[in-house]
C-alpha cells in the first residue's frame, strides 16, 4: 500500500467508526467528538482523493467536512 492508501484508510476508518458509535448510541450527531471524528475522517479522504485525482470523491468528502464544520461551529451558539 503506498501513502495515499493509508491516508485514504485511515479517513475512512474514522468516518465508519463515528457511524457504528451513532448506530449504538455511543454517540450523538451533536457531540463534540462525532462531529470532530466527520471533520478529521473527511478531511483525510478529501485528501487522498485530491492526491488520487480523482473529482467525484473530492466533492463528496469535501462536502461532508464542509458540512461537518458548519456543525461544528453551529453547535458553540
Amino acid at each position: 500500500m503506498s501513502t495515499v492508501d493509508y491516508i485514504g484508510t485511515f479517513g475512512v476508518a474514522i468516518l465508519l467508526l463515528a457511524y457504528l458509535l451513532l448506530l449504538v448510541k455511543a454517540v450523538t450527531v451533536t457531540s463534540r467528538i462525532y462531529i470532530w471524528m466527520n471533520i478529521v475522517g473527511a478531511g483525510l479522504s478529501t485528501l487522498a482523493s485530491v492526491f488520487l485525482k480523482y473529482v467525484p470523491f473530492i466533492i463528496l468528502e469535501g462536502a461532508w467536512m464542509l458540512v461537518s464544520i458548519v456543525a461544528l461551529f453551529q453547535r458553540k451558539k
